[in-house]
Formats: structure tokens, sequence, C-alpha cells
């Protein structure tokens, strides 16, 4: 009896660091999508468009160098006074390194960024939560470290 216990925990466990679903291309490619729109709108210069990537919701956190900052229009009044104009927010490109799958609705995502600006250039790594809701997907988390 012991030892089909101790094989049954066995298998629980191992199951459970194993566990991880694997992402779809279909779902990979819609994340894609969601951070090439963020580039795109970032770029234009119009940050609204840039925060239809995040949830619009109190639940949303942004960590960076100063902290975690809760809600949507938190984080929208905290990067229009980080970045006021088209000319501090300069031209923004990302390097994806890892898009996994946490769960059914749930993805993880390691990635660089790099702000070429005149006022001078940014650089550093950023990490997302991002969740399926409904046939759209959210950033529900982002903590964004700069380099510099």
């Amino acid at each position: 009896m012991k030892f089909i216990l101790v094989f049954l925990l066995t298998g629980f466990v191992s199951f459970g660091l194993t566990g991880a679903e694997s992402i779809k291309s279909k779902e990979n490619s819609k994340i894609e999508s969601l951070l090439a729109n963020q580039v795109n709108a970032w770029n234009e210069g119009d940050l609204e468009k840039f925060m239809e990537t995040y949830l619009k919701s109190d639940k949303l956190v942004f960590v960076g160098s100063r902290g975690p900052t809760y809600g949507w229009q938190a984080t929208l009044d905290n990067y229009r006074k980080g970045y006021p104009d088209k000319k501090a927010m300069g031209k923004l490109y990302f390097k994806i390194f890892e898009i996994s799958k946490i769960d059914r609705k749930t993805f993880f995502v390691i990635a660089r960024f790099e702000l070429q600006r005149e006022i001078g250039d940014l650089e550093g790594h950023f990490t997302l939560v991002i969740q399926k809701t409904g046939k759209n997907y959210f950033i529900i988390s982002d903590h964004s470290s700069s380099s510099n």
C-alpha cells in the first residue's frame, strides 16, 4: 500500500512540474500581433492606442523602477508623465525571447525593449503576463526594467 501511495504522489509531482501546456501557433501569433500593435502605437506617439493592449481594469499591475502601479488609468497617467510627447517617446523596438503558456488562458512573455530617442536612448527587459479574455488577449501584468 505504501508503495502505491509513493508511486501516485511521485506521479502527481512529476506531472505538476511538467504540466505547463504547450502554446499553439495561433496563440503565439495573437500575442506577437498584440506586441506589434504596441510598438506601432508607441511609434505613432499614441499612448491611448498603446494602452488598448492592457486589460482596462483596476487589477492591471505595472512594475517599473518606482515600484508597482495598480490600475489601467494610473498606468496610462504614468506613461503620460514619463513620455509627454513624441520626442520623449522616440522609436520603440522589441526583441521577444520567449512566449510560454501558463495555463489555458494565461501566457508569459520575456523580451527586450530598445527606445531610440534624441534625448537619450533607453533599453532593458520586460516580462508580461497576458490573459485571453473571450477572443482577445490583454496584458494583465507588466514588469519593465531599464538597463540605463
